[in-house]
């Protein structure tokens, strides 16, 4: 494995973007994974990556003409990026046998670091035809296939590993919940090892010393977990819950949405006689928890009281998501940007012309592929909102549209606005589907007014486009859902402020007027924050916003600058894996 023969540090996670033509991730968190793992090995991070393959991808979207999104398999060829590796290791599911090969993808860094990749097949003529199509879905099927997918992971993975000879790593880090198992392998291994006929707490305390948890989202949804029978019935682990059930055991609904007198003093490994959660499995079995933002780790501190979560808030990985005009800027005035995320703070030294010039041929790269997609008649010219996230409801992408009356007179007082938007709802998410029709319903209703354009498939590359190319960054959750959110972190590298709602990454990253602006969320409690929220958001565009780029232009590009040199400098991976080093991996 070239420079790095002794990886310390395996790093599991269901989804990892590796380049944009390997379609094995679906948002945020895939990115997050492969941003995370270029920076490790720009700095030389002793690591290994695991994830599965996802022969078939999240899916392809196409939107029809009412904006209804329909779904098809995400199809490209493995042999053309990976390389298969001889070794197998099989995982009892159900009783049988299922075998699993993995396929290598080497993730080099600036200095020649190496992290190997290894993503877990099971499409092998051995398995039978169901088993071969465990790892073809990224968050596919129903809860048994996911239950599947998740022994693959967490339990094949160790074994892979093992199976490779990596036999000296002594952190596993899980990249949320999806590889939890991955624990219990470690259990039983220490079992082994120890001669233990059942679990010991000697071999509980040996594991959580090994692992290390990373919680992405406060959303229920984002919590895995499945009812005992079917995990009984699928993994059949030796022992393992029946000899813990007594001593480990709460309901999650219970003890996070409705939490009983006493549930602070339970232990909530399994719930043996309901649910396995596989948040609470990471939580009991790791030393190290950490939440991804400073807001995020105090609301997951409220959702699981009695254990103690850190806060490592996200970052991008700069040469990735810098774009090429913003590239050629940094190498003139900024020599050794790419090693050196921090040095981007000098960014305010650069000509502001500059910075304009290299924004302008972004926003015409973006825009001549918004009308060569849309046909929407973008205008380089005119002022440009981008919003490109996950189409879920509490993520809101449809505030901008509550009042139209409102925004066509803000058009026609402070200056022309067009928007973009992106953004994929999941499958069986039919609420998130109704809100992509919502977000084209409203263009179609201000199509003389102001020019919007829904771009389907949002993926790598159109991210690349929108957050370079457009003039602010969008985002507007419903507080505190946003665990983090990095895409206004990528906006800032390519000098383009956020306006967003103070939450997640952007309550530590914005400095009003200096690095964007924020949107009010203060509403009354227990009242509905939308029209609150919206009127704010309405406020803060046509008395603040509009004004500054259509009239004040130097002061917009002194924003454009600080945004930069202050959130480009900060929240970057280069900074966050030096993080994990010293707080989680090597303590």
């Amino acid at each position: 494995m070239a420079a790095m023969s002794k990886p310390l540090v395996a790093y599991f996670s269901m989804e990892i973007a590796l380049e944009p033509g390997i379609p094995t991730y679906s948002g945020g968190l895939g990115i997050l994974a492969g941003d995370t793992i270029r920076a490790a090995a720009d700095r030389d991070v002793p690591m290994v990556a695991v994830s599965l393959l996802h022969r078939k991808g999240y899916f392809y979207q196409r939107l029809d003409s009412s904006g209804w999104q329909t779904e098809e398999p995400a199809e490209w060829v493995v042999e053309d990026f990976l390389a298969e590796q001889p070794q197998r290791v099989v995982v009892n599911i159900e009783g049988r046998a299922v075998h699993v090969r993995a396929w290598q993808y080497d993730v080099t860094g600036a200095g020649g670091g190496i992290v190997p990749v290894y993503l877990l097949d099971t499409d092998l003529p051995e398995n039978t035809e169901w088993d071969r199509a465990l790892t073809h879905y990224l968050y596919g099927g129903d809860n048994h296939y996911r239950l599947c997918q998740e022994a693959i992971l967490g339990l094949g993975g160790v074994r892979l590993l093992r199976a490779l000879g990596l036999d000296s790593i002594q952190r596993f880090h899980m990249n949320e919940g999806h590889a939890s198992l991955l624990t219990v392998e470690l259990l039983l291994e220490e079992a082994r090892k120890a001669q233990h006929p059942v679990i010991t707490p000697d071999d509980i305390e040996a594991v959580r010393k090994q692992c290390i948890f990373t919680t992405h989202t406060p959303v229920p949804a984002g919590h895995d977990q499945f009812p005992m029978d079917m995990v009984r019935r699928v993994l059949g682990l030796p022992d393992v819950f029946a000899k813990m059930q007594d001593q480990f055991c709460v309901n999650f609904a219970a003890h996070v949405l409705n939490r009983p007198p006493g549930a602070h003093d339970m232990k909530a490994l399994f719930c043996t006689d309901t649910m396995l959660n596989m948040t609470y499995l990471a939580l009991n079995l790791s030393h190290y928890v950490n939440g991804v933002a400073k807001k995020h780790a105090e609301v997951s501190r409220h959702m699981f009281a009695e254990y103690r979560v850190d806060a490592i808030t996200n970052g991008v990985h700069v040469p990735t998501w810098t774009s090429r005009p913003f590239q050629e800027l940094f190498d003139r005035h900024i020599p050794g940007w790419r090693e050196d995320s921090f040095s981007l703070r000098y960014a305010l030294g650069i000509p502001p012309a500059q910075v304009w010039a290299a924004h302008e041929t972004a926003k015409r790269d973006l825009v001549e592929w918004i009308n060569h997609e849309t046909n929407a008649g973008f205008d380089r010219h005119d002022f440009t909102i981008g919003f490109a996230r996950r189409a879920a409801t509490y993520k809101r992408a449809d505030l901008l549209f509550h009042n139209l009356d409102r925004l066509r007179a803000i058009v026609a007082k402070a200056g022309r606005l067009q928007i973009v938007y992106a953004g994929k709802a999941h499958p069986q998410d039919q609420n998130g589907k109704e809100l992509i029709k919502h977000i084209v319903a409203a263009r179609d209703a201000l199509r003389h007014d102001i020019k919007i354009a829904y771009l389907p498939n949002y993926d790598w590359d159109l991210g690349c486009r929108l957050t370079a190319g457009v003039d602010v960054w969008l985002n507007t959750p419903l507080p505190p859902m946003e665990a983090s959110g990095t895409s206004g972190m990528k906006a800032a590298l390519n000098g383009v402020p956020s306006l967003s709602i103070l939450d997640g990454w952007w309550i530590e990253g914005c400095i009003e007027g200096v690095t964007g602006w924020a949107i009010d969320s203060t509403a009354p409690a227990g009242g509905d924050r939308t029209p609150h929220d919206a009127a704010s958001l309405y406020d803060k565009l046509e008395n603040v916003v509009l004004p500054l780029f259509y009239r004040d232009r130097d002061r917009f590009l002194d924003v454009m600058r600080h945004a930069i040199a202050l959130n480009g400098s900060f929240f970057n991976t280069q900074r966050m894996i030096l993080q994990y080093v010293l707080k989680a991996y090597f303590v």
